[in-house]
């Protein structure tokens, strides 16, 4: 007997999506989401029976009419229906929702792609995060040619990526994930009904195919596994689509000022950076060891890339000297090729590209690659550098363009060339990271053993300064061969070390910069310097360093003396050598995650801006300039939200063409598993970086006025959300209790889900506790708490402390003329449309203390509605999002199927700790459902995730 029709599961009922109307720009992006949602369902019924299927559309809809109408018997039955669930069922029904959560996110990402091709064929105006619509405003502002050409020259963007404790996807659910994108776009083209029968075949294959894919790793993961997973991003993303977007600046500079694309040919105006394999603050499980094979990695990955496209290209030149001539060049680097077949001797081009690769196959074995799939013809000397390898396929290219074949030089070999120039053998410039206190320890030791001061650790900040530059004007070592040091000291040392050879090997690009943790004094910075003076990266005789020590500011004090602390940093004679011998140019790290659990989010974000000001002044002073690296979050409680917006909402002044910012590796999925979707992200960094660096900051006596009185309320709105948070968080009895129970952030540490501890020391203290599992709990949980607290509490008591109608004016002027107050308020709007007191009144009944959990959550519960109530009074819109619609119907449609996946992430929890609190039992099947549920949630939120 034939199965009746499955309904479409995981696709929307008629009460989840709106209906498609003629004119709905929306409705292909239904569709998909319908489409994704039956075949879904359809492998569910298959693979896994009518009862796990009838489960799941069970629990969906029970949790729609939870949502919905704030049902307290919903509640109940969602309760019961949970509870009774096998633990087989519940993984299927886990991961059900969230492969669906999944499934959403591609359909979403296509549909982007598709709105913006829509738009790009009516012939439209430019839209703002675009590079075109950068340059229209840049241009009409009146800035000329060669100051824009400058700019682009001399400027550095550049997203670092780093690891996240949650999020390192398997390259088989990248790749099946990669190929569900691919067939969903093909609908889009005119298709033959075979074809389009064809193309549902091989959508529900690659859907069944994830079904019976293990989602995630349940081994611990390694640093070497956090590598490998950000690599898949440059072979999926960044190796082509980056040159590719030089290629797209380069046509928009012609056609807005008439740029020669050969002025610029050589810039690398944007480059990538990492710290996965570099970050050892907090993680001992990174060391030189990481470094070294996070090189090797980075290199066997550009030189797999590179090694193809010369391959490819030697496929595609096939261009005969008895047709066309070549140059002279070309035909010495025809000769100097290993290949000698008389069957290519008229095709140089060819005979040249396998020169080209033996020589690129040489240098990646040299450089650590051992896996080259294509042996070479013959031997050949491996390249010094890699401005060899470019100047070699630039011959290529110029005998190209000599000789008739100009339009062969785009389609591939262009394209290396940039890549070349870009990625170099290197890929990626790793940054180092450790905590300011360990750098003390170590040298405290060395200072002892080499006699030359017993108790470092116990000066003055004055006595330290002192001590530290007089040992770096001494030319000899505290470190000897023939002194025993403890271990931590020695992993220390052997990083620098390393990174001296990892330089020499892999292009001084390789590594550039060394962050110090929890700066807050200027002998934190000295002794790194001393640190690289015992290993070789400085040279205080020549004045002279390799690599550039960078503070991070973090912490709400920090950031007040951030400007006060580069003031004296820039002012010691040797540090005014090195800077000179570093173009005069200082980096400065921002800490966005520390500063909110620090201080919360008003605070935090205010802090930052008057940091930002005073280096602004510190670094104009002293003639520096100043490049700022800002340690920004996925979400928006660690400095995340719309990263255009957030770089035009930066003070005038701090963005002059320099400007580096993290990339956290819980979003990065989101940003760049899709080539179209990468893109668009890096080509929204560069248009903000041109607007805020070269639009006119000019201002007349009343907008300094307004600017001053803005700045001002803001303060005070600070002060107060300061409190708020402060007395909430730090002050509140019972606090870390409640927030250890209704999160999951035991389940996250217990986990191991990354190569980095969730806790800095082994305690329960907030404080201990890591920015990055501290905002990505209160996001699992539904409340996004770092996003939005004590932002009610300030205004409204602000209002309420002066004439109400004046302050509410004051506020609604900044809203609609202040970029950073506006962006504020735009990044909390999301946060809010995103929380959900229903679903964390849920994990709130993990608390077992009930008066504790009713105490704190009706705290949390008032600020809440408070925030609400202000932000609609400031705002003058009583709904979440009227300014993103886009983001509001993407809310609306995914969380039908985001809701469950909390439930069940309750229940689960619920059964965890019971199993570990009655008989210290640990069921595995429940922890990988936990698992699949913190992934499927955080993969709903996205960029809150």
């Amino acid at each position: 007997m034939d199965k009746p029709a499955a309904p479409d599961l995981q696709a929307p009922a008629p009460t989840d999506l709106p209906a498609s109307t003629g004119d709905d720009k929306d409705a292909p992006l239904k569709e998909d989401i319908r489409l994704l949602g039956r075949l879904l369902g359809d492998v569910l019924r298959d693979q896994e029976g009518e009862e796990v299927f009838d489960v799941v559309e069970t629990v969906r809809q029970t949790a729609v009419r939870f949502r919905r109408w704030d049902d307290p018997a919903a509640g109940k039955e969602l309760t019961t229906l949970l509870k009774k669930l096998s633990r087989n069922q519940t993984l299927s029904v886990v991961r059900a929702f969230s492969y669906f959560s999944h499934l959403a996110n591609i359909a979403e990402d296509q549909h982007h792609i598709r709105r913006r091709r829509a738009h790009l064929l009516r012939g439209a105006k430019a839209h703002a995060s675009t590079v075109a619509y950068a340059l229209e405003r840049i241009k009409d502002a009146g800035v000329d040619k060669q100051t824009v050409e400058t700019f682009m020259r001399d400027a550095l963007i550049s997203p670092v990526l780093t690891a996240h404790p949650t999020e390192v996807q398997r390259k088989s659910i990248l790749d099946a994930e990669h190929d569900i994108a691919r067939l969903l776009a093909e609908r889009d083209l005119a298709l033959t009904p075979k074809e389009a029968k064809r193309n549902l075949q091989l959508l529900q294959a690659r859907i069944a195919t994830l079904w019976q894919t293990r989602m995630l790793r349940y081994e611990k993961l390694t640093v070497a596994d956090e590598i490998e997973n950000a690599l898949s991003y440059y072979r999926i993303t960044f190796l082509r689509e980056l040159p590719a977007l030089y290629d797209d600046i380069g046509e928009e500079l012609a056609a807005h000022f008439g740029t020669d694309p050969a002025t610029l040919h050589d810039a690398t105006y944007m480059q990538m950076g990492s710290w996965i394999g570099g970050d050892r603050d907090g993680n001992p499980n990174v060391n030189a060891a990481t470094m070294e094979r996070a090189l090797v990695r980075q290199a066997t990955t550009v030189f797999d890339f590179y090694l193809d496209e010369v391959h490819a290209l030697g496929a595609e030149l096939s261009v005969s000297t008895l047709l066309v001539p070549a140059s002279q060049h070309l035909q010495a680097l025809a000769d100097a090729s290993p290949d000698h077949s008389p069957h290519r001797s008229d095709e140089p081009y060819r005979r040249a590209l396998i020169g080209i690769y033996a020589r690129l196959a040489a240098t990646a074995r040299e450089l650590g690659a051992s896996n080259i799939l294509r042996k070479e013809v013959g031997h050949a000397d491996p390249y010094a550098h890699p401005e060899e390898f470019h100047a070699e396929l630039s011959v290529l290219a110029a005998s190209l363009e000599e000789n008739f074949g100009a339009i062969l030089v785009q389609p591939r070999l262009h394209g290396l060339m940039r890549a070349a120039l870009i990625f170099g053998f290197h890929l990626a410039s790793l940054d180092m990271r450790q905590s300011s206190d360990v750098h003390e320890r170590v040298l405290a030791e060395l200072f002892e053993r080499a006699g030359v001061q017993a108790d470092y650790a116990a000066l003055d900040e004055a006595a330290k300064v002192k001590l530290l530059l007089d040992e770096l004007a001494q030319p000899r070592l505290l470190y000897t061969p023939y002194e025993s040091y403890s271990e931590t000291a020695e992993s220390e040392l052997g990083v620098l070390r390393a990174a001296r050879e990892i330089r020499q090997r892999y292009g001084v690009r390789a590594i550039r910069n060394y962050i110090i943790s929890h700066t807050e004094t200027v002998s934190d910075l000295l002794e790194v310097l001393l640190l690289q003076k015992e290993t070789g990266l400085l040279r205080p005789g020549q004045g002279s360093h390799d690599v550039m020590v960078i503070p991070l500011f973090e912490t709400i004090p920090d950031l007040q003396r951030a400007g006060a602390i580069m003031g004296e940093w820039m002012a010691l004679p040797l540090v005014a050598q090195l800077i000179e011998h570093q173009g005069r140019l200082q980096e400065v790290m921002l800490g966005y995650s520390d500063s909110n659990k620090d201080g919360g989010f008003l605070t935090s974000t205010w802090e930052l801006y008057q940091a930002e000001l005073k280096l602004v002044q510190v670094f104009s002073d002293a003639r520096v300039k100043l490049r700022l690296f800002h340690g920004r979050g996925g979400t928006v409680g660690r400095g995340g939200g719309p990263s255009y917006d957030a770089i035009l909402a930066q003070p005038p002044g701090t963005v002059n063409g320099q400007i580096r910012l993290t990339e956290q590796g819980e979003i990065i999925s989101s940003k760049f598993s899709n080539p179209e979707i990468g893109r668009r992200n890096l080509e929204l960094l560069v248009a903000a970086t041109l607007e805020a660096g070269l639009m006119p900051h000019g201002q007349d006596q009343a907008q300094v006025a307004q600017l001053q009185r803005f700045e001002a309320v803001m303060a005070e709105l600070s002060e107060r959300a300061y409190k708020a948070y402060r007395n909430l968080v730090y002050e509140t009895p019972g606090f870390t209790d409640y927030f250890f129970a209704a999160t999951p952030i035991a389940e996250i540490a217990e986990l191991n889900l990354g190569s980095r501890p969730a806790s800095r020391k082994s305690t329960r203290r907030i404080e201990d506790l890591r920015a990055i599992p501290w905002g990505f709990s209160w996001g699992q949980c539904r409340l996004l708490l770092p996003g939005w607290f004590g932002f009610g509490a300030a205004v409204s008591s602000w209002v309420a402390d002066g004439d109400q109608e004046e302050r509410l004016a004051t506020l609604r002027a900044m809203g609609k003329e202040w970029p950073f107050f506006a962006t504020l308020l735009s990044n909390m709007d999301m946060v809010l449309a995103k929380t959900d007191l229903a679903i964390a009144s849920r994990y709130a009944e993990l608390v077992p203390d009930a008066e504790l959990r009713e105490r704190i959550f009706a705290r949390i519960a008032a600020e809440y509605n408070e925030t609400l109530r202000c932000l609609e009074l400031v705002t003058g819109n009583d709904e979440r999002l009227v300014g993103n619609p886009l983001l509001a119907r993407s809310i609306q449609n995914r969380f039908a199927y985001l809701d469950p996946l909390n439930h069940l992430q309750v229940e689960l929890i619920q059964r965890h700790r019971a199993l570990a609190g009655d008989a210290g039992q640990v069921d595995e099947r429940v922890h990988r459902g936990i698992h699949l549920s913190i992934n499927g949630v955080a993969a709903g939120l996205r960029n809150t995730g």
